[in-house]
């Protein structure tokens, strides 16, 4: 007898199993959205986002390595023309499960598994915060250029003038608190010296 897989058993043997899956993941993709059991939720998960990655490959060979194991040839036909092209710029994540409650009859956790066909919104990726300080002066640089540019000629030449005036007076404390900061060690170290 072959080892069995991890996870809760479904009932039957593996083959029993296998076509279980096979048969939902077929439903899930004709129907995009089925409602069942969470633990054959779980279990099927795994087996359709493969399906769907060689789908999305598009090529012979992932079409019948799809297809020895969905045997309709219409729903492979869908999948691969239809499903496929909406997760094309989806790396991953194609279900997504959610709980209903629990059934009536034997109190089961029903859930409800659907594929994701909704367009991937692009993130900001966060950056680090030495490059981002590096990134908020070139981002004020372009703001200001822009005002530059919108402001007649008389006007900016006296905004120029009143900046570069602007940018000595900051520079000089700074250069003054530079200077003073590299005094204060060399007189700590004449003092060590002396005793």
């Amino acid at each position: 007898m072959p080892k069995p897989t991890k996870g809760p058993r479904l009932g039957g043997g593996p083959a029993h199993e296998r076509l279980l899956l096979a048969n939902l993941a077929a439903a899930l993709f004709t129907h995009k959205s089925i409602k069942t059991t969470e633990t054959k939720a779980k279990r099927m998960r795994p087996l359709t986002e493969r399906l769907i990655t060689f789908a999305k490959r598009g090529d012979l060979h992932a079409r019948r390595r799809v297809l020895a194991v969905i045997g309709d040839k219409n729903v492979v036909h869908e999948l691969f023309t239809e499903i496929a092209p909406l997760m094309a710029e989806r790396e991953g994540g194609y279900t997504r499960i959610t709980k209903l409650g629990f059934r009536k009859g034997d109190n089961a956790p029903m859930v409800q598994i659907e594929l994701v066909l909704e367009p991937v919104v692009a993130k900001k990726k966060a950056a680090p915060k030495s490059s981002a300080k590096a990134e908020a002066p070139a981002a004020a640089a372009p703001a200001e250029d822009e005002v530059v540019e919108e402001t007649p000629a008389e006007e900016t030449a006296a905004e120029e003038s009143t900046e570069a005036a602007a940018e000595e007076t900051t520079e000089a404390p700074e250069a003054e608190a530079a200077a003073d900061a590299d005094e204060a060690p060399a007189a700590e170290a004449e003092e060590k010296d002396a005793k």
